[in-house]
């Protein structure tokens, strides 16, 4: 296993990336009805994270891409997170999207996120809040909100290195969204 001491999953709020990047593509198109994707899962140190940490990581076979199949809004994506983050997991690429879907399986959305067809206004503990209510162990330590021009773009959520719970990261808590009121916009 790579040289990290945890797992932080991030987890993409589409319409807010969409909206505050300007892309146009399939996962930004009208009707996606993408809510949470999955942006990667990051090792991390207590300080800090590694990258691209193999060379060889350039190649990604399409067998192990196919093991990421409904987890990223796109194969490039995947392709990405696994030349950045995977290669220092220690992991084979097929082994790192098992891993991606394992740590995506243990983390509940809240149903409030599920049918959000309204743009609404909130507080980043308050998105902190619904995800501590549906994920038993999950606190305040151990998740960050993120966003970007007072837009959600991310939820990352801390989980041990063998991912089975979660797990205090307070360097990735400092790091969250310090905004007041952000903008949750509503599913396209």
């Amino acid at each position: 296993m790579g040289r990290f001491d945890f797992y932080v999953l991030a987890l993409s709020w589409s319409p807010g990336y969409c909206e505050a990047s300007g892309r146009k593509s399939r996962q930004c198109g009208s009707g996606s009805g993408l809510g949470f994707v999955v942006h990667g899962l990051w090792p991390q140190l207590e300080q800090g994270y590694p990258s691209f940490c193999e060379p060889s990581g350039r190649f990604v076979p399409s067998t192990a891409i196919g093991e990421a199949s409904g987890l990223f809004p796109d194969d490039n994506l995947a392709r990405y997170q696994w030349r950045k983050h995977g290669s220092c997991s220690g992991e084979s690429p097929s082994a790192y999207f098992k891993a991606v879907r394992q740590a995506r399986d243990l983390v509940r959305i809240p149903d409030s996120f599920k049918a959000l067809h309204d743009r609404s206004q909130v507080l980043p503990s308050e998105i902190e809040r619904a995800f501590m209510s549906v994920n038993p162990g999950l606190r305040p330590d151990m998740i960050a909100v993120s966003c970007r021009r007072r837009i959600l773009q991310e939820v990352r959520i801390c989980l041990d290195k063998d991912l089975r719970g979660f797990r205090r990261c307070p360097e990735v808590d400092r790091d969250g969204c310090r905004a007041g009121e952000i903008a949750v916009p509503a599913l396209r």
